[in-house]
């Protein structure tokens, strides 16, 4: 099959032919329809994963169709399935209580397991995939992967939004504009942050009630002043020090930081536990999704209670794939891109 494989971190990645996955008794093979270009992969194309390595294929936000079953698999042949990018095992206690983002043992395709930059990818546990909703294109299906399921995880899990409450949202590139069209949709008021004016404007387009540019502006005080005192949430989304104390700063006392971003390297950074102490602030950590969420989040977006059409920008071949990862070292442009065509 063809893949595009990490050979050189910072370099393009290598197009090559490569053996057919085997697959798993306790899962299926999907001929992979849609994969989405995550910042994850970013940081791994640059090194920032221990789990990337020379040789490694990403790629976690994919969906496809079974092209073959192991004998202990949930699906049969045919099936048109969407995966959420953390497979828990479904056995130890954390799935056992539904927390199956957590599991210890759980399989991450791109990050230490063959990913869905290629023509076909392995999934074992496949009691974690969902049927495809006919109505909903694989290369929306794939955006949701990662992004979407993670931004409403954060927000209703986690973060427990409230209708009437400020939200605000650092960084608006897949997981932030997920973050701002659900807050909505909960009934949220939202203000965004970015350095690119494009995308705030976008954002703006899309019911953000503010904007407020880090590149110009004092954050943290810009924010406490629209929300008047400062918000009740607030969602990092970039996995850096500046977004994180930004966050933390712009909440009002007794808010709620929840930190999506994968920090990148060793993912130690200085963050003002002054204002977490004096404010008596919450600071939530948060990663995926359980995978039993899925149906009613699909459910929901196929029955038109939220648009997320607005997340997908360009579709783009897998030899595309690392222009849209080195485009990632500066602002990127609005919107998300996603591999459609396997074939160049």
């Amino acid at each position: 099959m063809r893949a595009a494989v990490v050979r050189e971190f910072n370099e393009d990645l290598s197009i090559e032919t490569v053996e057919d996955p085997k697959c798993p008794d306790n899962g299926v093979v999907l001929k992979v329809a849609a994969c989405g270009v995550c910042r994850s992969d970013f940081h791994g194309w640059v090194g920032g994963h221990l789990k990337v390595i020379n040789g490694s294929i990403m790629g976690h936000e994919y969906c496809g169709t079974v092209v073959e079953a192991g004998a202990q698999a949930k699906h049969k042949v045919g099936d048109k399935l969407i995966a959420p990018f953390i497979l828990g095992c479904g056995d130890c206690p954390a799935c056992q209580v539904g927390a199956s983002n957590t599991c210890e043992s759980a399989v991450v395709p791109g990050f230490g397991a063959p990913g869905a930059y290629a023509e076909f990818v392995a999934v074992p546990f496949d009691h974690n995939l969902v049927h495809l909703p006919e109505t909903m294109s694989p290369a929306l299906a794939a955006g949701l992967g990662c992004r979407v399921t993670t931004a409403w995880h954060a927000l209703t899990d986690r973060a427990n939004v409230c209708a009437g409450e400020w939200v605000a949202v650092h960084g608006t590139g897949g997981i932030g504009l997920s973050a701002l069209l659900l807050a909505k949709m909960l009934g949220a008021q939202v203000v965004v942050v970015d350095v690119v004016q494009e995308k705030l404007d976008q954002a703006l387009s899309l019911g953000a009630d503010a904007a407020v540019n880090a590149s110009t502006q004092d954050v943290p005080a810009a924010i406490i002043e629209i929300t008047g005192g400062g918000a009740q949430v607030s969602l990092e989304a970039l996995g850096i020090s500046q977004t994180t104390n930004a966050s933390v700063e712009c909440l009002a006392t007794l808010g709620r930081h929840v930190h999506v971003g994968m920090p990148a390297g060793d993912g130690r950074m200085e963050v003002n536990m002054r204002a977490i102490y004096s404010k008596q602030l919450a600071f939530y950590g948060t990663r995926g999704m359980p995978s039993w969420k899925y149906p009613s989040l699909l459910s929901m977006i196929e029955r038109g209670q939220v648009d997320l059409t607005p997340m997908l920008d360009r579709v783009v071949p897998l030899s595309g794939a690392s222009a849209e990862l080195r485009a990632m070292k500066g602002p990127t442009r609005p919107g998300t891109a996603v591999i459609t065509d396997f074939s160049k």
